[in-house]
């Protein structure tokens, strides 16, 4: 399980902060997100194992993030 420590909605991808290391997801890799508004891009939830939108019936695993950039943009804490 992955503890979220902060997370930030961009115009082209989610920064996310965790207790082992910050990642991002870009909104090109899923459709659904790709063609979201910000506002729906920024009503979520979180769940022990990933963030869900429902509005938009999209599901992110934690897994699925690239862990290997480390995040250098304004973070929402949530």
């Amino acid at each position: 399980m992955v503890k979220v420590v902060n997370i930030e909605i961009s115009t082209n991808r989610i920064l996310l902060s965790t207790e082992k290391g910050n990642g991002f997801f870009p909104f090109s890799d899923s459709l659904r997100l790709k063609n979201a508004t910000q506002a729906q891009r920024e009503r979520f939830s979180l769940s022990p194992f990933g963030i869900h939108w429902a509005e938009l019936d999209e599901d992110l695993c934690f897994d699925g993030f690239v862990f290997d950039t480390p995040i250098t943009d304004t973070i929402r804490y949530i």
